[in-house]
């Protein structure tokens, strides 16, 4: 009866009258119109079954309609697939919805904390296709850069661990493949992608760019020795003459580091970045050596300190001394077996001049980032122990060594104690000797698991106290110090200094003039560090600036030009600081 009422109102009364007299693809065109949103076009499906079937039956509105708001996802529709699109819509608007409910709760939950494994479960169990959730969290990072900071924080933990999960088992199927069937750049990428998650990189990208050097390297080929065989041959052809395996070797040489001008980042050497494929020019030994070796047929070597490629000067000998090595760090220089030894400084085994296999390669590309990791005390290095551990253990998975470090790394980081549990078991299984040390850890971390398991009550900090009448900063007031000249952003304060005695005689907090007895500030720096700086070294900035941390949206979520503004948990802490730093910045404003 209701439905007849409406479909009365609409054809009879004149109220869509006109609007259903209209031929069907008039009427697509109206609805697919960018100004009429989606609850716009179901309201006016609801009045009446024609037009409920132009939208839905025909399936283009939602078709248009899906494209027009969710653009990225259409690479994953074939042009001549016959899909739902009303579905499809409704799905993806769904788990956005669900998805956004989701992200909005992390804060609450997880400010006091590292999110655990368990934390992403929400997550998982939305069900779906992969790509409307991470196309949903993509979204949210591209909004306004100033705003919705704490959302963007956790959108992008979440985006990390999914596509990290995502990227490890894409690497477990690899190195499960028969050796033959696998190809190093593939390998490399998956590395590159684990420790990069949040960066656009691609097998499919990886390999033009490496086709580009290989048509490069042929295109000058034909210019200086147009009747070269490899300019029509097929990648695994091998060519015995050494004159003509040399001319590859140089023109291959003077495309990578003088044409493309690729070089060792000899000034940064143990920048983490000079080991990932998707750096444009400056790079590490070993990838350089990678990008000469699949532009190229030539096999690579590994002695105790760098790698190699080698190319074998005299037919089937098996000798080292016949080889001859190139150090793709050093634009591609050809060494003997002897003067590789006076590069390294010291004498090596025949062994080490040997082939390598492709997982050879990704073991010293791990740990090489294993050993970067370990080389600073920062958030960014223990994230790269992290990869790395991860991905050492995917490539030796009983490695009792390694399995001993990642459980000491996330006991020593207070996150995971479960994992660190489930790690130590594994220990106990694999080699059972370890009883005693695995024994001891298990205690610690079951004390460690005690302990979060009491819910501690959160220190709420007035200005308003006596024991607080020296502050004269509060949270989200952008400073810089005036002794080292960074730049920063305060979330956090104490009344005196809060370190132990060892911390304060490493920082000579005792030779300041206010000594330890003065209020001290948490701080986010620039560079991506957390410091702890006394009031008297620090000075509000009158040109207040974004400051790049990572950890900015845990605290904050706003940057609203002239200061940044504290997110709910962070006023629970500090209750008076989001008026006083309002206050503050008009009367530095009024004062200048």
């Amino acid at each position: 009866m209701a439905e007849a009422e409406v479909s009365g109102v609409a054809e009879g009364e004149g109220g869509c009258g006109g609007l259903v007299a209209l031929p069907e693809e008039v009427l697509e065109q109206i609805f697919c119109c960018p100004s009429l949103s989606h609850v716009d076009v179901v309201s006016v499906c609801l009045t009446c079954r024609k037009l409920q079937e132009v939208c839905q039956g025909r399936s283009t509105v939602w078709k248009h309609k899906f494209r027009q708001r969710w653009p990225r996802l259409t690479k994953y529709y074939s042009t001549t697939g016959n899909h739902n699109w009303w579905e499809e819509y409704r799905s993806r608007h769904t788990i956005g919805w669900k998805l956004r409910k989701i992200v909005d709760s992390f804060s609450k939950r997880f400010f006091t904390k590292e999110v655990p494994v368990d934390g992403f479960k929400d997550i998982e169990a939305l069900g779906g296709p992969f790509h409307f959730i991470e196309d949903e969290l993509l979204s949210i990072l591209n909004m306004d850069g100033r705003k919705y900071l704490t959302g963007k924080y956790y959108s992008r933990k979440i985006l990390c661990f999914l596509r990290q999960q995502n990227i490890m088992e894409k690497l477990k199927e690899f190195l499960s493949s028969p050796p033959e069937q696998q190809r190093l750049i593939e390998g490399v990428v998956l590395i590159d992608q684990y420790c990069n998650p949040l960066a656009d990189t691609s097998l499919e990208n990886i390999l033009l760019q490496l086709n580009h050097i290989t048509e490069e390297v042929k295109k000058v080929l034909r210019l200086t020795k147009s009747s070269h065989p490899s300019i029509t041959a097929e990648r695994d052809d091998v060519f015995i003459d050494l004159e003509l395996q040399r001319q590859v070797l140089d023109i291959m040489n003077c495309v990578l580091y003088k044409q493309l001008k690729f070089k060792g980042n000899e000034d940064d050497y143990y920048n983490p970045m000079n080991s990932y494929i998707h750096q444009k020019k400056l790079t590490s030994s070993i990838s350089t050596l990678i990008l000469a070796f699949e532009a190229s047929s030539i096999n690579c070597s590994s002695n105790p300190k760098t790698f190699k490629l080698c190319n074998r000067e005299l037919p089937l000998s098996t000798d080292m001394l016949d080889y001859i090595y190139i150090d793709a760090f050093d634009n591609g220089k050809r060494c003997t077996a002897k003067e590789c030894e006076h590069l390294i400084g010291q004498k090596v085994a025949a062994n080490f001049y040997s082939s390598v296999t492709i997982k050879d390669v990704l073991f010293r590309m791990v740990t090489n980032l294993f050993h970067l990791g370990k080389r600073e005390d920062s958030d960014q290095s223990y994230q790269l122990l992290r990869n790395a551990l991860d991905l050492y253990l995917t490539l030796a998975p009983d490695d009792v060594q390694y399995l001993m470090l990642q459980a000491r790394l996330y006991f020593h980081l207070g996150i995971n104690p479960e994992k660190v549990l489930d790690i130590l078991q594994h220990i106990q299984a694999v080699d059972p000797l370890q009883h005693g040390v695995v024994g001891h850890l298990v205690q610690l971390t079951l004390e460690q698991i005690a302990r979060k398991n009491q819910t501690a009550e959160v220190q709420v900090k007035r200005h308003t106290e006596e024991k607080h009448k020296k502050i004269e900063f509060s949270v989200g007031l952008t400073m810089k110090h005036k002794r080292y000249g960074y730049d920063c952003v305060i979330y956090g304060w104490d009344p005196k200094c809060m370190m132990g005695l060892d911390w304060m005689r490493t920082m000579g907090v005792h030779n300041l003039p206010h000594g330890p007895d003065q209020p001290f500030y948490n701080v986010l720096v620039q560079d991506g560090s957390c410091r702890y700086a006394a009031q008297e070294n620090l000075i509000y900035n009158s040109s207040p600036m974004e400051i790049g941390h990572q950890e900015v949206g845990r605290y904050f979520s706003e940057f609203c030009g002239t200061h940044y503004v504290a997110n709910e948990e962070l006023q629970i802490q500090y209750p008076d600081d989001l008026v006083l730093t309002s206050q503050f910045v008009v009367k530095a404003y009024e004062h200048s």
